[in-house]
């Protein structure tokens, strides 16, 4: 797969010189899909709703119509700079295998050639994570999920979605990959925090496991981690900061985050749930390897609600009234990671 080779221009004091060192470019996505299910009865899950005898209604026309409508939003992402769609795309609410095969089906994503790592979450409503990725890009060693083990106050099992690991190489470079969508705020952000407490614990265990093995691993740590950059959960406990160290996260949507941007919306409020973080060894500037370049919000306009009392929130598939044939209620987001494209 040809990866685009870029001219910068860097600042230099005086103006801008151009430095005509060209470079690959890597683009990561994450995607929350708001709820992709099939249109079949899973007796083991809570998905009646997502039927077409359920509460939503939900037939074959809406569900091709939810597959096209995410196949497009994946296949643009990233496009504006690399002029490739993204060469890795965390998923979250994904309902299980066949629907990441029927969003591979579709005619935007069809011609990319995507490999898919998916696990079944215990989750009760029936969603998990997921990773897609080009084969000629990232080559897979090892892929698990990792349960997230949490207790109400009643010490009964809450049942949540596991984090997706991929180790393998890119370039004869370590990765690894997590894909995490942490517990919701269900009963409000106080009560439910110490539940996404046990997920960063957890996710952070992962972490310092893996360079434990390997201090080369370049992690890349995405998800909707139902907190914002801000978060204890994220900022202590996972050690995220704008600064980075090897074995610290670098978080760029904080600077977004503190600029008033977000990925979803909820009462007139903007939160920045979305979030990819990258180890500090992404942060060296030594361009022979692969380094942060820069980060963002896909949000083209189709991906906006026009108009009503929820104009400006994402342009979701269900909302207060019912069906409403949109995207989901969340923002994708990226990064791009950039390298001399022959070092030297």
């Amino acid at each position: 797969m040809k990866i685009l080779q870029l001219i910068f221009l860097f600042y230099c004091g005086i103006g801008f010189a151009q430095n005509q060192t060209t470079y690959e470019v890597l683009t990561i996505a994450f995607y929350n899909t708001e709820n992709l299910f099939d249109t079949e009865n899973d007796d083991f899950t809570f998905d009646d709703d997502r039927t077409p005898e359920g509460k939503d209604a939900w037939t074959e026309e809406k569900y091709l119509q939810k597959l096209n409508n995410i196949g497009q939003v994946i296949s643009e992402i990233g496009v504006d700079l690399s002029g490739n769609s993204p060469e890795i795309i965390g998923l979250s609410e994904i309902e299980n295998y066949r629907v990441l095969e029927d969003l591979l089906n579709t005619e935007q994503l069809k011609d990319k050639n995507y490999e898919i790592i998916h696990f079944d979450s215990p989750d009760r409503r029936g969603i998990d994570n997921a990773l897609f990725y080009n084969p000629k890009v990232f080559q897979p060693k090892t892929s698990k999920a990792i349960t997230v083990f949490i207790q109400n106050k009643e010490g009964k099992r809450i049942y949540t979605r596991d984090i997706v690991v991929a180790t393998g190489k890119i370039e004869n470079e370590n990765f690894a990959f997590l894909i995490n969508h942490w517990p919701s705020r269900s009963g409000g952000e106080k009560a439910s925090r110490n539940y996404r407490k046990s997920a960063a614990m957890v996710n952070r265990k992962i972490c310092d496991s893996l360079w434990a093995i390997d201090s080369s691993f370049k992690i890349v740590n995405m998800g909707d981690f139902n907190d914002d950059p801000k978060n204890k959960n994220v900022k202590n406990v996972l050690k995220t900061s704008e600064k980075a160290n090897q074995f610290q996260f670098y978080n760029p949507m904080l600077k977004l985050y503190k600029n008033g941007i977000g990925s979803l919306a909820y009462r007139d409020n903007w939160n920045l749930f979305d979030q990819i973080l990258v180890s500090g060894a992404m942060m060296t500037k030594n361009y022979d390897y692969f380094q942060y370049y820069k980060a963002g919000i896909f949000k083209k306009d189709y991906l906006i609600t026009s108009n009503g009392q929820y104009k400006g929130y994402p342009f979701r598939s269900y909302g207060y009234n019912g069906y409403l044939g949109g995207y989901s209620d969340h923002f994708p987001v990226y990064l791009y990671l950039i390298k001399k494209k022959n070092p030297r």
